[in-house]
C-alpha cells in the first residue's frame, strides 16, 4: 500500500503523463512513467518480500495494584532463510497508550528482546496489543502493515494496604474477641502449671498432679481469630450515583476497603473468603488472588443475597464493605446466627455508629479508623504486587 509520499508521487506521475501526452511533452510522458514504475515496485517489493518474524509477548507481573508498574517484554526471531528487513512494531498499551519499537534486520534464525514500562494508573483490566509489523521500501513510498500477535490482557487490582488483623484483648475489637472466646469456652490446651487458690476444681489434672508433689492443673490459650469473611456491598442502590467525582469515589472507596481486607486477612494467616453480588463467593486457598480480579473490573452490580453457613472453625470475622447502615447488605449479614462470627462495619459514605464500626468517608479515615479498633497505632502501608510494603 503506498504511504501518503507515496501517493503524492503516484499523483504526480499521473498528472505528468497526463500532461505530457495533452501538449506532447515527451519529457514530462517520461518523468510520468518513471514515478509510476518507482511506486509499483515499491508496492511490489513491500508485498512480495514480507519479513517472517515470530513475536512472542509476556507481560508480568499478570496482576498488578494502582500505582504499580509492570513491564511488557518481546522476543522477536526471525524465521525466514533470509535477512529480515528493518521494520516498525507497534501495539497499543489501554485505550490513550502505544508503544512504538523499531527492530534492525536480523539474520536467520536470530532473536532480539524488547521490553517498555505500563504503568497501572486505574484498576480494571489493561488490554496489550494487538501488535503489528510495518515494513516499508528505502524511499518510504509504499508500506506493508500486517497483525503480529493477538492482545494481552493486564488486571489491575484496586490500590490496597496492609491492614493489621486483631489480637485478643488489643484494642476495642480485640477486647470484644478476648470476651467472646472466654464466653464459647478455654480454648486449645497450652500448658500444666502449679495449682493457686481460685483455680477451678475441674482444671485439676490428676493425673499429673499424682507424679508430683503438687496439684497441677491445666492451663489453656484463649481462641484467636481463624478465619474471616469480607461481604462487599455492590448494590446500585447503595451507592448514589455518581454525578460528581466524590459521590463515585464512595464506590471506589469500598473496592479499595475490600481489596485491602481480604489481602491482609490472607496475609495475616486466616482463612480467608470473599463474598460479593452476583453470586460470588470465593474460598479456598487461592480465594483472595481470584477476589482481586475480580475486584479490577468491578462495578456496581446485583444485591447481595443471603450468606450462607460458613463452616469453619474458630473464632471469625463477617466484615462487611457497604455505604452505610442503612442498606440491605448490612441488614442481611445481621441475620447471622453463628456465634462464632463477629460483624464489623466498613461504611464509605457517612459516619460509623456503634463501636464495631470503621468511618470509611475518606482512605485516611478508613485506615485510621481500621487501626484503632485493632488497637495498633499509626497508618497502614501500602501493599504492591511484589507484596513489598510502600
Amino acid at each position: 500500500m503506498p504511504t501518503r509520499q507515496g501517493w503524492i508521487i503516484a499523483a504526480g506521475a499521473v498528472a505528468a503523463l497526463v500532461i505530457g501526452r495533452v501538449f506532447a511533452i515527451v519529457e514530462l510522458f517520461v518523468i510520468g512513467a518513471a514515478l509510476a514504475i518507482t511506486v509499483l515496485l515499491a508496492v511490489a517489493v513491500v508485498r512480495l518480500v514480507r519479513p517472517e518474524l515470530s513475536i512472542v509477548r509476556w507481560a508480568h507481573p499478570s496482576v498488578l495494584t494502582v500505582g504499580d508498574t509492570g513491564r511488557v517484554d518481546l522476543m522477536i526471531e526471525n524465521r525466514g532463510s533470509l535477512p529480515s528487513p528493518r521494520v516498525e512494531l507497534t501495539e497499543p498499551v489501554g485505550a490513550s497508550n502505544t508503544a512504538h519499537m523499531t527492530v534492525a534486520s536480523l539474520r536467520p534464525g536470530d532473536q532480539v528482546t524488547a521490553g517498555y514500562r505500563v504503568p497501572a494508573s486505574r484498576r480494571g483490566v489493561l488490554e496489550v496489543g494487538p501488535a503489528v509489523v510495518e515494513r516499508r521500501d528505502l524511499l518510504g513510498i509504499a508500506s506493508d502493515v500486517r497483525l503480529a500477535t493477538g492482545v494481552t490482557e493486564i488486571t489491575v487490582a484496586p490500590q490496597t494496604y496492609e491492614m493489621a488483623m486483631p489480637s485478643l484483648g488489643s484494642g476495642v475489637l480485640g477486647r470484644h474477641l478476648l470476651a467472646l472466646s472466654q464466653r464459647i469456652g478455654p480454648g486449645e490446651f497450652h500448658s500444666l502449671r502449679d495449682y493457686i487458690d481460685g483455680d477451678e476444681p475441674r482444671s485439676i489434672h490428676w493425673r499429673a498432679s499424682a507424679r508430683s508433689d503438687e496439684l497441677k492443673v491445666r492451663q489453656h490459650e484463649a481462641q484467636g481469630v481463624r478465619r474471616c469473611i469480607v461481604v462487599l456491598d455492590r448494590d446500585g442502590d447503595a451507592y448514589p450515583a455518581p454525578v460528581t467525582d466524590e459521590e463515585a469515589d464512595v464506590f471506589e472507596r469500598a473496592v479499595v476497603a475490600a481489596g485491602s481486607l481480604a489481602l491482609s486477612a490472607d496475609r495475616a494467616g486466616l482463612t480467608t473468603r470473599f463474598v460479593t453480588g452476583g453470586g460470588i463467593d470465593l474460598r479456598g486457598p487461592d480465594a483472595v488472588a481470584h477476589a482481586l480480579r475480580v475486584l479490577a473490573p468491578i462495578d456496581l452490580g446485583p444485591p447481595l443475597g443471603d450468606l450462607e453457613r460458613d463452616a469453619g472453625e474458630g473464632l471469625g470475622l463477617v466484615i462487611v464493605v457497604s455505604s452505610s447502615p442503612d442498606t440491605d447488605a448490612w441488614r442481611r449479614t445481621g441475620r447471622l446466627t453463628d456465634p462464632t462470627l463477629t460483624r464489623v462495619g466498613v461504611f464509605t459514605a457517612g459516619a460509623a455508629p456503634g463501636p464495631l464500626t470503621v468511618d470509611a468517608s475518606s482512605i485516611d479515615s478508613f485506615r485510621e479508623g481500621w487501626q484503632r479498633l485493632a488497637g495498633v497505632r499509626g497508618l497502614t502501608r501500602e501493599l504492591h504486587t511484589s507484596g513489598e510494603p510502600v
